[in-house]
């Protein structure tokens, strides 16, 4: 367990994160106060990675779910085998004949059998999924439920009783408890936005597009081969490229694909052909490309 804020930021540079003392404030409390963490901000800032990252720095099991509309609960948290209580029936087709063989009506015979339904709604048959087996786990660890806002708003309910008790309730068994509470992380990209409910139960943290002087550090933690020369001339052109008015403005993830494929072509300081030529590594859309290599001289030339 972190033993301050400055541990959190020195433990996340171990992993090579580079954290904000906001982002290893809020990391720091959550923990400390057995919160979840709603991370918000633009996509490729390092969201995921930040609860990879603590996973990682406190040596904990990290258990993912990526959401998705449509995502329910049999995806998220549980679902039976069915096919196994089917092949355990077949096993027990003997035993299960001698025990209805004195039963003289079908009702008989269901009444019987129901008695013992809770032999195929046991644990043995039952398929945890990402939330349940945090739940269940016999140690701590880091749930990241990430992109919980292209989900849909039932299973953003469902999730309270999570964030709220960390307990879920299975029909067939009752409520579980967790032993060792995770440590859960939600990501959001702003798709929609989240209930106020779920809000309430959680810590908030924004991260935004780096400054310059620390998308520098995280280039050069990230690409040390590719040098201060180069680290300058990337970031600094980075950061006009987003002054632009673009459909999708380049992340630190695109950023530093950017170093490595300029590194790549064997470059140690930017030149206007080959960033030109190479934008595609950094922007996504063609329209988004042709605005750039429109403003390409007050960006790339001094």
């Amino acid at each position: 367990m972190f033993t301050s804020i400055d541990d959190v930021v020195e433990a996340l540079a171990k992993e090579k994160y580079i954290s904000s003392e906001e982002i290893a404030t809020t990391v720091y409390l959550a923990l400390k106060m057995e919160k979840p963490v709603l991370v918000e901000g633009p996509a490729g800032v390092g969201k995921t990675e930040l609860g990879k990252c603590i996973a990682s720095a406190l040596d904990i099991d990290l258990i993912r779910l990526q959401c998705y509309e449509g995502l329910d609960e049999a995806k998220a948290l549980y679902e039976w085998e069915y096919a196994k209580q089917l092949l355990y029936t077949q096993i027990l087709k003997d035993k299960l004949s001698a025990m209805l063989e004195n039963e003289k009506t079908l009702s008989q015979a269901v009444a019987r059998l129901t008695t013992q339904e809770d032999v195929f709604f046991s644990e043995h048959f039952l398929l945890a999924r990402p939330i349940l087996r945090a739940i269940t786990g016999s140690a701590q660890s880091v749930l990241l439920i990430d992109e919980i806002d292209k989900s849909d708003s039932e299973f953003e309910a469902f999730l309270l009783e999570v964030l709220s008790d960390f307990q879920v309730t299975i029909p067939e068994i009752g409520t579980v408890t967790a032993a060792h509470k995770p440590f859960v992380i939600l990501t959001s990209n702003n798709a929609r936005e989240m209930s106020d409910a779920l809000k309430r139960r959680c810590l908030h943290l924004y991260i935004d597009y780096p400054t310059r002087k620390l998308e520098e550090r995280i280039v050069s933690l990230k690409v040390p081969e590719c040098g201060q020369k180069l680290t300058h001339d990337i970031v600094k052109a980075v950061h006009k490229i987003r002054e632009l008015q673009l459909k999708k403005e380049p992340s630190i993830s695109e950023t530093l694909d950017w170093a490595k494929a300029l590194v790549v072509l064997g470059y140690d300081v930017m030149e206007h052909d080959i960033a030109v030529s190479t934008l595609n590594c950094l922007l996504k859309y063609e329209k988004d490309i042709e605005l750039a290599k429109k403003h390409s001289k007050s960006i790339f030339i001094e």
